[in-house]
């Protein structure tokens, strides 16, 4: 048999489609954390810093990075992220001043890109593998998205950062992180915000709005509370992936969600 036709037979090997908890690094051990692989959503202000004019504050990046390793370590998790471009544009923002909604979200995606390079050099920094996985061929800087090939990565114990979006204008970044969370069958939808939880109404409006610990799908639809928008909402949803808001900006409550600690709030049936 000639060499190209092994070496065909080996990358195809390579990709082979194998049910994820056969390879779970977790199944064994009766301490791990809650959740094996998990869908961290981020948006792409946080990413700066409070007050800076910079699009991305290295040091935030550093420190979110470290968090995320440190869990990852711990826990021997298997870890995807999604995250949004806001620090640098937003597309449904120039569509209102006269841009061409399509054009618009098509540069909001490229954001993502360069929000995604840098979580994941910063990732690898810390001292876990990462890998960049875009829905816009850009092979120079990005590997393109292909599902079986992120999971596998994902049972190798790569930290994979998944960016342009959905690859589609008029879809949000939320709407891209539970699409992921259900191609790569993720246990648990993890956003990252800027408030610790759900609420009855704006806390910051409303000074008598309660946090809840747990909410349902249902409750919140009845509520109207806007914790994703509705697509994105939906799809977890229907596909029954619970969702955990907390606080990202407290020191250590990326490393303390991953891990499975119960902070902020819980979306599930």
């Amino acid at each position: 048999m000639g060499w190209h036709i092994l070496g065909s037979l080996f990358a195809r090997e390579r990709v082979k489609v194998v049910p994820d908890e056969v390879f779970s690094p977790l199944m064994s051990d009766s301490s791990s954390p809650k959740y094996k692989r998990i869908l961290l959503k981020l948006s792409g202000e946080a990413l700066r810093a409070q007050g800076s004019k910079d699009n991305i504050s290295p040091e935030i990046v550093a420190r979110i990075a470290r968090e995320i390793a440190e869990a990852q370590q711990k826990g021997n998790l298997q870890i995807a992220i999604v995250v949004g471009g806001g620090n640098i544009w937003r597309g449904a923002k120039a569509s209102v001043r006269g841009m061409d909604r399509p054009t618009a979200d098509y540069v909001g995606m490229l954001a993502t890109v360069m929000n995604a390079l840098s979580i994941c050099s910063a990732v690898q920094e810390a001292g876990v593998p990462a890998h960049v996985m875009s829905a816009i061929e850009m092979k120079n800087v990005a590997e393109p998205y292909v599902r079986n090939t992120a999971r596998e990565l994902l049972r190798e114990g790569q930290v994979v950062v998944f960016a342009a979006g959905t690859g589609n204008p008029f879809f949000s970044t939320d709407t891209a992180a539970a699409l992921r969370a259900c191609e790569i069958n993720a246990e648990v939808v993890m956003k990252a915000t800027s408030v610790d939880g759900v609420y009855s109404a704006d806390p910051k409006v409303d000074p008598n709005a309660t946090r809840f610990d747990h909410i349902s799908y249902e409750e919140c639809i009845s509520r109207e509370l806007k914790v994703m928008d509705q697509t994105a909402f939906t799809l977890c949803k229907d596909n029954k992936k619970p969702i955990m808001v907390f606080d990202m900006h407290q020191p250590g409550n990326i490393t303390r969600a991953l891990l499975g600690e119960q902070i902020g709030s819980v979306i599930s049936e």
